[in-house]
């Protein structure tokens, strides 16, 4: 079992910036990709970043150019740096591991971002 706890979530004005952290409890998390995922109420949850293993990155193309993903393998730890937020950025933000055929999910960081 992989816990993944969120932090770096709140309130903040549009054009505002937050960065969130996302801890895994195991060192499997060094070997596969992380994902960044948002829930808007009323809305599907949806793909905002994924990170590689190595490093490599890619965005949902709402978020491109204002948002950045990366990690620290050494700290088992995941990071969304998120700029200019604008307030359809609200949502709740979920990290995400996928080892193997397994699903972990953290319990979530709410963004708010008000106009």
């Amino acid at each position: 079992q992989v816990q993944l706890v969120e932090s770096g979530g709140g309130l903040v004005q549009t054009g505002g910036s937050l960065r969130l952290s996302c801890v895994a409890s195991s060192t499997i998390f060094r070997s596969f990709p992380m994902n960044w995922y948002r829930q808007a109420p009323g809305a599907q949850r949806e793909l905002v970043a994924t990170i590689s293993s190595k490093g490599i990155t890619n965005y949902a193309d709402s978020v491109k150019g204002r948002f950045t993903i990366s990690r620290d393998n050494a700290k088992n730890t995941v990071f969304l740096q998120m700029n200019s937020l604008k307030p359809e950025d609200t949502a709740v933000y979920y990290c995400n591991l996928r080892p193997g055929g397994l699903d972990y999910w953290g319990q979530g960081t709410q963004v708010t971002v008000s106009s």
